[in-house]
Order: C-alpha cells, then structure tokens, then sequence
C-alpha cells in the first residue's frame, strides 16, 4: 500500500529522513495508521521569496522500496535486419539501442573519435587554439551532449518517451536522482563512461560502431536511398539511414544540397555566452545565502522581449566551465557546461535573441541556407576579432551596456583566453541592439545581475540548427527520399539531449514499421 502527498521542507531538512517521514504522514491526514517508509518521487527547489525551500512530492508505503529502473534486455541482432546510422550523438546513440530492441541491427558511424581518444582534440583546441575538424566539442562518440553536460530538462514529453530515455540514462550508470529531480543533470565528468557503456552494448549485441567514419555521399536513385559513401572510398549498400548528424555538420547540409534533397530554412538564436561568479548568482536566487552546503550552485532562467523579438537565457551551467565550440578552423563558437558537482567557481549562460530568417538581411524564399550562412559570418568576425586564434573577443557586461571597450577583462574559465573588444562593433547591430536593451531588463528581474563582475563572451551561436530537413509527420521519412529519416537537431526535430534521444527512438520505430509492412506485402 501507499500513498503520494506534496510537501515542502527547508534546505537543511533535507537529509533528515525522519522529519521527512513525519511531515508526510502529517500531510497524509486521511490515514489512521502512519506509513513506515517512503521515496521522493519529484524534487525541485522553490526560490521565489524567502525561505528557499524544497518541494518535496512523497510516497509513503507500507514495505521498504528498492528504487530500481526496469532493465531492458537486449538480444543478439547480428543478423537482424540493418538500419545505417549517421552520427553516434543522443540521437543516433538511443536509435541503435532502440533497433536492438525491435531485431534491427544498428550500424553507426561517426566521423569523430571515441570518447576517450576525443580528449586529445579537445586539449589542443583549449591549449594550442587548433581545432580538428573531424573531432571536437560537437563532434566525436555522444556528440555535443557529451561535453554540454548531461542537462537532460526537456518540455517536448509530448514528442515520445521521455521516461524511457531517463531510465536507459539510469542503466548505463547515471545516478537515479535524474528521475527525481525537476531539472536532471549528469555532469560532463560522468558521461563518458555512459556513453561507453552505450557503445558496448550495441557491439555486444551484434551491432556495429565506426569511428573515424565520416558519410562523403548519399547514394540516391528514383527518390530512394541505395546506399552511402564513407571516406570517399568505400560503399555499401542500404535502404534505411537515420540521419543524426547534429546541428553544426554544415558539409551534411551541403552535401545534400548537392543532391537536390528539400530543406528549408528555420528559427534559431544568437547572442553571446555570459559569465558571472556563482557566489553573486546564488546571493541572488538564495536571498543572500552564500557558501551554503544544503543548497546547490543556483541557476536562473531569464527571457523578455524586445522589438517583438524574444531574448532570454540558454543552456545555464551552474558551476561551469565555458568552452570553445568551433567545429573547423577560422570561426570561433562558445558553448558551456558543467561537471556533477557543479562546484567550479563560475556560472555561465547563453543569452541570445531569437532570429526569423525572414527578418535576414540576406534572406532569400528559396534559400534554405541564409540562417546558415549568417550564423558562420558572425562567426567568422568574432574569430577576427579575437586575433584569429579560439580566444574568444569579450566586454564586461556594463561596459557592453554603455557601449565602452574594457579596459581590462575578469578572470574566466575559457581557457583558450579573451580578447578585450567592443562586441557592439562586432556583433550584427540588431542582436546587439536587443541584447543591451534585454540585460537592462534582466537586471530588474535580478538585483544584481547587471553587473561590470561579469564578462560576455561571443559568440553564442550553436543554440539549435538554422536548417531543417523536412519528414513526413506518419512515416518520419524525408518528404521526397524513400529511406531517409531525418533525425534530431541537425534536422530541426529536437533542442536538446532528451529530446534528439526521444526522436531517435521515434524514427527507428518508424523504420520498424515499414520493415514489418514490407515483410507482410512479401
């Protein structure tokens, strides 16, 4: 028997099990006899006003529970019908495991390297400022949700199974506590051995993972997929391709223009990644608790509007580290991320504005590539700006405000370094326009935030894809080409960890049905 009931607690409350246990069965006042057990089954932080507390969603129970996942079982698919996998991200990860599980046999590959080998690529981009276009922050085993932390916050439930993708995380050895709290997190430090995991999983099941594989072409004949170059060398043939590639492999976008297959242009963000101390944030959000060991590092969520344009706050990492995101040599992109303790002594933010492509200045109604194209230039002039190495150009947050180039720049994470600069010169005039006016806003919504202590790095450009690769809603194929299954965020179909693995899921799903319908029509 048990029962569920909301209750809130003070921070310091947290680990006293039994106050927790008197407090539900307090609330649980229809019961004569008091549970003698209980989990959480939800928990989040509510900071609104003081004190900060802790919501608390119990179950009380008569017996001791055992917080477990189910286990999926995977059987041996090596001779299962193969489905070709490009790119070995959450998406294209999840999908193979996923084919595991309905007797297809997944063959992935990813033009990067292993997890562990991947380190050495991302020394050199922070340490010698050279970036290896094959291998890098988005590309290599897990792609870019590999190192952005494992933030797993997702509100595209509706889109698929978004327990199922948790409870795999949890099985590959995530900590439970990703099923329990609002905002679940693994940490950058935790997620290669997950991934590994993964990885070995899909080759014990009579799969197949190639690194250093990169797709060259498609083959395609009378709107079909027949098959896929690797490497410029070597061909094979297919008639399933999940195609998972992430939302920076621009040379998949190209190459597909190549073959005249539809895409079309879409809605992304621009702005500037900031970084602020984490004491100043949580002397914010906690009301002036600082250093506190029954809170962790605070996090913020900002959004306004400014010329009817949304600007607002993307991918915030308490405790994190900014990183250098460039994906070939001569642009400069930043990103951040967190490891499990969160305990770095920054925080940092994507704050970017909303962009219409139609409201480009080199827009363009048949062009799907004019979002593309304005992304790498503003890329390209922030490495310029920045010396043409990955130091990334900065300006204090006031000083951007105020329009004055800095006379000196705060310490920072992003190891490559910074470049003192004037980002209102540097960025288009439109995002910079909407970002002073939108930093003066969230400075009312936080004392404290607009503040010359935090330092704006730019460019924060990587946010989702400005190209989607349009699907048939019922069967996920591409509208024009038999056999290929857009996939993720490099198709404009997810915006995060979660959802690109639920979109994995749900395009091998689709490839299982029309396998077994043409097995029935055989």
């Amino acid at each position: 028997m048990e029962n569920m009931v909301q209750i809130q607690i003070l921070p310091e409350q947290l680990q006293d099990e039994k106050y927790i246990l008197s407090a539900a069965n307090k609330k649980n006042k229809g019961n004569k006899e008091d549970f003698p057990f209980y989990y959480i089954r939800k928990r989040s932080i509510d900071a609104r006003k003081k004190p900060v507390k802790y919501n608390l969603q119990v179950v009380l129970t008569s017996e001791k529970q055992e917080l477990t996942v189910p286990q999926v079982k995977y059987g041996n698919v090596a001779n299962g019908e193969a489905v070709h996998i490009i790119g070995a991200g959450p998406a294209g990860l999840f999908a193979a495991l996923e084919a595991i599980e309905l007797g297809l046999k997944p063959i992935v590959y990813e033009r990067g390297k292993d997890v562990r080998e991947r380190r050495r690529d991302l020394a050199a981009i922070n340490k010698e400022h050279i970036v290896n276009p094959e291998s890098n922050y988005c590309y290599g085993e897990g792609g870019a949700g590999t190192y952005s932390d494992g933030k797993l916050y997702t509100r595209s439930k509706k889109r698929g199974n978004v327990l199922k993708v948790l409870e795999l995380f949890v099985q590959f050895g995530s900590p439970y506590d990703i099923l329990v709290d609002a905002h679940p997190h693994i940490g950058t430090n935790k997620l290669p051995a997950i991934i590994t995991a993964m990885r070995n999983q899909i080759i014990a099941s009579g799969g197949e993972v190639h690194f250093n594989t990169k797709v060259t072409d498609f083959l395609i004949e009378e709107n079909k997929i027949q098959g896929l170059e690797l490497n410029h060398d070597k061909k094979v043939e297919t008639q399933y391709v999940i195609l998972a590639t992430g939302h920076s492999a621009r040379d998949i976008f190209e190459l597909l223009r190549g073959k005249n297959v539809k895409m079309e242009a879409k809605g992304f963000a621009l702005g500037v990644r900031i970084e602020h101390p984490q004491e100043l944030i949580d002397k914010i959000q906690y009301h002036g608790r600082l250093n506190d060991e029954f809170l962790p590092p605070s996090t913020y969520s900002l959004v306004t509007q400014v010329n009817d344009t949304g600007v607002y706050s993307f991918c915030m990492c308490p405790g994190g580290i900014v990183a250098p995101c460039a994906t070939s040599p001569g642009e400069v992109v930043t990103n951040g991320w967190s490891p499990s303790k969160r305990n770095n002594p920054y925080s940092n933010s994507g704050i970017v504005v909303e962009i219409d492509p139609k409201r480009l200045p080199n827009y363009e109604p048949n062009n799907p590539f004019v979002g593309l194209d304005f992304q790498a230039s503003v890329e390209k002039a922030c490495w310029e700006a920045g010396g043409k190495t990955q130091a990334v150009p900065a300006q204090r947050m006031l000083d951007f405000v105020n329009r004055k180039v800095s006379k000196d720049l705060p310490k920072s994470s992003h190891q490559p370094g910074m470049k003192s600069v004037d980002l209102n010169k540097v960025l288009p005039h439109f995002i910079a326009n909407n970002l002073r006016r939108a930093f003066k806003d969230f400075g009312k919504k936080m004392d404290g935030y607009l503040t010359n202590d935090a330092v704006l790095m730019a460019p924060e450009s990587r946010t989702s894809s400005p190209i989607s690769i349009p699907r048939n809603p019922e069967t996920l194929q591409h509208v024009e080409i038999s056999g290929l299954y857009p996939c993720g965020e490099g198709a404009g179909y997810a915006g995060g960890i979660a959802s690109a693995a639920v979109d994995g899921l749900n395009c091998i799903q689709a490839v299982a049905r029309i396998i077994e319908r043409n097995s029935k029509n055989k």
